[in-house]
């Protein structure tokens, strides 16, 4: 599916796409660096505006300048702005802007929203474009209207609302930045805060065909595959993240240990939900334990769901690998669930966005240890996951990064919000068959 640029450039959807992000980080970045855009009035050190305006279009939430120490008010604006284009996708306030100006959509950019909204056609994309902004929006309000309730009697109408919006927003669209600080600590014990957040992030770590399905709920039989999948393998993680956090950290005074049992359990419950991939934290990370960390890690890694706000290895393909191991175990031929199977092409592609994410990582992790001198592994292994998995937590070492680590951080962000989708959208693309098949080889495994 290419695309003519003045009859001489031919780009690809995926193309598109890619450089959309792009124009969309450097624009922000150059706002973000005018002295408008901080407290202080004077210019924003561009490596820092543009690694800031590239956490915040992927989503990410890793910081290396305080977001509510720096940046002024218009600042957190543009920034909140920019998380609201990198969640939604661009080309979805593309058709936003058409809409309100009354211009058709073309085919064109049909096709190219089939690639953006990882869709089998373009069948009832306006529609569903039509939905997901009124959903995501509907659902922002209900959230701001709920943290509102907390969080304009402590800071008054203006900043409470404008708090309440910008976090909304900022865990619907699984980015993680906050205006206070130490992200969610000092509301380790509000239930509302904790369980409004969680419920954002949630929601919009689905999906958004997952989503329409459940609005248009008929029947779990009604359901597809991906949205069954989606939901089962969400619930597991979710639930098991949480009992396993509430086992490791239980008697550890640095982050639940002298809690009550119900914020133990709220807060095992948010450590849980958070790295997948929103970022925000209401416990110290750089007090759990190893064991916490290293869950924490597993977590982010997966990531959300496919067509969602979130990032990583994706659910659907997590959960398509667990069934291919199971399904090797017990010596079946192919990888089977609910009466369904999958195709052996879709398997591939899962184990090969599993090797490049990984691969990612594990190179990432590698640069650091040379760059960030002095930082343990689990510190590097910890930030290289949360770019790739555009999570936004920290061990406390983003802020420290070296001028190299800042710009591996930048592309590992762009790499895992944009990278994972490319990969996916270009080896979906009808091949061409060769016409002949070599010899079988065979080798031993194992």
């Amino acid at each position: 599916m290419q695309f003519s640029l003045k009859g001489k450039i031919k780009l690809k959807g995926v193309q598109i796409l890619a450089l959309g992000f792009l124009v969309a980080i450097f624009i922000g970045a150059i706002i973000l660096s005018l002295p408008i855009s901080s407290k202080s009035g004077e210019a924003t050190n561009f490596v820092d505006a543009i690694f800031t305006s590239t956490s915040a279009v992927c989503v990410t939430g890793l910081i290396t300048l305080n977001t509510s120490a720096h940046w002024s008010t218009f600042g957190q604006i543009v920034i909140m702005t920019l998380i609201e284009i990198g969640g939604l996708g661009f080309m979805s306030f593309a058709v936003l802007i058409s809409l309100i100006l009354g211009k058709k959509i073309t085919l064109r950019e049909r096709l190219v929203m089939q690639e953006a909204m990882n869709t089998y056609s373009i069948q009832g994309l306006v529609r569903m474009v039509k939905y997901i902004l009124i959903f995501t929006f509907s659902v922002q309000f209900f959230g701001a209207l709920l943290l509102s309730t907390q969080f304009v009697p402590e800071y008054g109408i203006g900043r409470g609302i404008f708090y309440s919006v910008f976090h909304s927003i900022s865990a619907f669209c699984n980015a993680g930045f906050d205006l206070f600080g130490t992200s969610l600590i000092n509301y380790y014990d509000n239930s509302v805060v904790i369980l409004v957040i969680s419920a954002l992030i949630i929601i919009g770590g689905l999906g958004f065909a997952v989503l329409l399905e459940i609005y248009e709920f008929k029947g779990i039989k009604k359901l597809s595959i991906h949205s069954k999948l989606v939901i089962i393998t969400t619930v597991i993680l979710v639930f098991g993240g949480t009992i396993l956090m509430l086992l490791f950290e239980f008697n550890n005074p640095e982050s639940i240990g002298n809690m009550n049992i119900k914020d133990k359990l709220l807060n095992s419950f948010f450590a849980s939900v958070s790295p997948r991939t929103a970022g925000f934290n209401s416990v110290p990370t750089e007090g759990m334990t190893l064991a916490g960390k290293f869950l924490t890690i597993v977590l982010m890694f997966i990531g959300g769901s496919p067509g969602s706000t979130a990032g990583g290895l994706k659910t659907v393909t997590f959960g398509l690998l667990v069934l291919t191991v199971i399904s090797v175990i017990k010596g079946r031929e192919d990888t089977e669930v609910f009466g369904r199977r999958f195709t052996k092409e879709l398997v591939y592609k899962a184990f090969t966005l599993l090797f490049i994410g990984v691969s990612l990582v594990m190179i990432s992790t590698m640069i650091l240890s040379y760059t960030e001198v002095g930082a343990s592994f689990i510190d590097l292994l910890y930030e290289a996951t949360s770019g790739f998995g555009t999570v936004g937590l920290t061990l406390g070492l983003t802020p420290s990064l070296s001028p190299i680590g800042k710009i591996l951080m930048i592309l590992m962000m762009y790499f895992g919000r944009v990278g994972p989708l490319t990969v996916v959208l270009s080896l979906t693309r009808k091949r061409k068959k060769s016409g002949y098949k070599y010899p079988e080889g065979k080798i031993l495994i194992g």
